[in-house]
Formats: C-alpha cells, structure tokens, sequence
C-alpha cells in the first residue's frame, strides 16, 4: 500500500515521532493510523515522544574537525540534567552526530533528523537514546563550515567553538599551525567577540552606539558643553575601544598582551611561511537562549509522599 506524505506528517503530529518511523509505521500496518500508533508504542517510541514537552536545557556543546576532508562542525545537543553529558551513550551519539553532519551536509536539523547513521536514523538513535537515558533529549543546532578549521571544547561541552581559515595545505599541515589554530579558538570561548572584524559589525549597531556615547556625554558636565566637532573625534576614539572590545582580530590576545589577535596571526603566518587568514567562527554556549529547569526538592519530597 503507498503511504502518502500527508498520512505521515499526520501520525508524526499525533506522536512526536520522526518521519521514517512514521512511514514505516504507516506501511507496516497497512494505512490503519490505530495499529501503526500501536507498533510506534511497541518499539517505545511514543514513550519516547511523551517526553518531547519537557525541557531540555542541559546537555553539551561539541566541535569536531575531519581534516582529510576539510571539513568543521559545531553542535548543540541537549537534555534535562546536566549529569547527562557525562553519560557515555550520550557523549557517543553526539560524537556520531556530528560525523554524519560532516559527512552528509544536512540542510538543518530537520534534514539531519532524516540522514542514515548506522542501521537507523540519527531521528531512530535519538529515540532509543531517550528509551535509555529516560530523558527528553534534543539536537538543537549545528553549524558546519568547509575549509581549514580548528575546533575546541571548553570545559567538557560547556562551549565549543569553530574557526574557518585560508591558508595553504602546506601551512594547515604544520604542528605549529594546529597550536595556532587551537589558540585562535581558546581566544574566542574566553573572550566571546561579536565579530571577526569592523567591516563585519552592523551600520545599526554603530549607529546606536553612537548614540549611547553621544548621550553618555551630554550627561557628563566635562563633556556636554564641548562643542559638536570635539564630540565627534572623541566618538571616533570610543568606537575605537568598542572594536578593541568586540571585533576578534582587534581583540588583544589573551596569551600575549602586547598582540592583537591579527598581529599574532601575522607572526604565525610568517614563522611558517605562508598566508593564514581567520575567515568566521561561531562559538556556542551550552544551553544559552533556553528556559532552564527549576527543580524545587521540597514539592517533589511532598508529591512522593502523597
């Protein structure tokens, strides 16, 4: 019997379940919603799906870096606990993850969802995982780039970080430049820069702060009587110190006050004789935007106790 597109997306609205198990559902009882429901439950998926409303908030953020084929990827997987990312089924899965996300290059998550990873989907390992953790467990996002890349994970999956080059593949296979690259990327979890340079940051985002900073010294007596032009240098300077402050190759670098990042990525370049230049980089931080769970021990001794 051939299974519509819209058979499956109904039974996938009726139990949060993943569109290749929907379908083969569908197919293996034959169109009838009731027993295609009563296989999902069977397989434990729909217990899996009940736990789809409750909040995933903990979990990890990872990066990794295939450099045969030049290719970096950065996600977020989340769960309900924390202790979760230390559970090695988990910490597998994410691994697996973003292998089939290097290998496959997914659209988004929803694509992801649909792509083969071993004898099932990454949408099937998702739901035999909760079926163990017993957790509501979610891929949240990723970002993939091609390229010469670095990746890093800071404190077990608390952040990860992705950096994109243009370099050479002599300069890439160097030891020196892996340091380099690990370096680039350990500066932008710490220091979290907005962007990569002052061509990059928003014409809106440069106007409101010059209106913060044209406000800031009309409040000020030694400022506010200064005339127009005086404001105007003085503004120039200040945005200065904001591209110091938030553009990545204008940041000073961490490991040596007296570089900027740009000026030690030069200094590396030249040590290895060739051009680098960081072309992006994202960072992410575990859990950051989501509702976080709020557990009151007191009410849920009380609900135990009846």
């Amino acid at each position: 019997m051939a299974i519509s597109a819209k058979d499956v997306m109904e039974l996938r609205k009726q139990t949060d379940c993943g569109m290749m198990e929907c379908k083969k559902a569908l197919t293996e009882a034959n169109g009838d919603f009731t027993k295609a429901i009563e296989l999902l439950r069977e397989k434990g998926l729909a217990t899996a799906a009940k736990k789809a409303g409750r909040i995933a908030a903990e979990g990890m953020v990872y990066a990794d870096y295939c450099p045969e084929c030049k290719v970096g990827v950065v996600l977020e997987v989340n769960a309900e606990t924390d202790f979760v990312a230390k559970n090695e089924k988990f910490v597998d899965f994410v691994k697996k993850v973003a292998r089939v996300i290097i290998k496959e290059n997914p659209a988004d998550v929803e694509a992801l969802m649909g792509c083969k990873m071993g004898d099932t989907t990454v949408q099937g390992a998702l739901n035999d995982l909760i079926l163990v953790i017993k957790e509501n467990i979610k891929v949240r996002r990723f970002v993939r780039y091609e390229g010469v890349c670095a990746a890093y994970i800071h404190a077990g999956g608390t952040y990860a970080v992705l950096v994109n080059f243009e370099t050479s593949d002599e300069v890439a296979a160097k030891p020196e430049f892996e340091e380099f690259g690990k370096d680039i990327a350990m500066q932008v979890a710490a220091v979290s820069p907005s962007y990569l340079c002052r061509e990059e940051v928003p014409e809106e985002v440069i106007a409101k702060e010059k209106e913060i900073m044209m406000a800031q010294m009309a409040n000020d007596p030694k400022t506010a009587n200064k005339p127009d032009a005086i404001k105007e240098k003085m503004i120039i300077g200040k945005l200065g110190k904001f591209y110091k402050e938030n553009c990545l190759v204008e940041q000073e670098f961490v490991k040596d006050g007296d570089l900027t990042v740009e000026k030690y990525t030069q200094k590396t370049a030249k040590e290895l004789g060739g051009d680098i230049k960081i072309t992006r980089f994202v960072r992410f931080a575990k859990g950051e935007g989501l509702e976080k769970r709020e557990d009151n021990f007191a009410a849920e001794v009380a609900s135990m106790m009846g």
